[in-house]
């Protein structure tokens, strides 16, 4: 896979404790945010496909509300003050 650099404008402080993880964790900053920007993007695939997979089930199936598609209740019945 082809890289490419990126400057980042990061505080120094979250800078340092970054750092001490990526030493931890025995990789460097790089691979580090690497690793955390790839699985951010692999959630945000994975939301929109399971997005699509539910907005073409509702579309196909439907949700059945157990009225038969009739409103039998007034919007006002449903306002009611007491």
């Amino acid at each position: 896979m082809k890289t490419q650099n990126v400057t980042l404008s990061i505080p120094k402080e979250i800078l340092l404790k970054v750092e001490l993880m990526a030493v931890r964790r025995e990789t460097s900053v790089s691979g580090l945010l690497t690793r955390m920007l790839e699985r951010l993007v692999q959630e945000e695939d994975s939301y929109a496909r399971a997005r699509r997979r539910h907005l073409w089930w509702l579309e196909e199936q439907g949700v059945d509300l157990g009225t038969g598609g009739q409103i039998v209740i007034q919007r006002d019945e449903l306002h009611e003050r007491g």
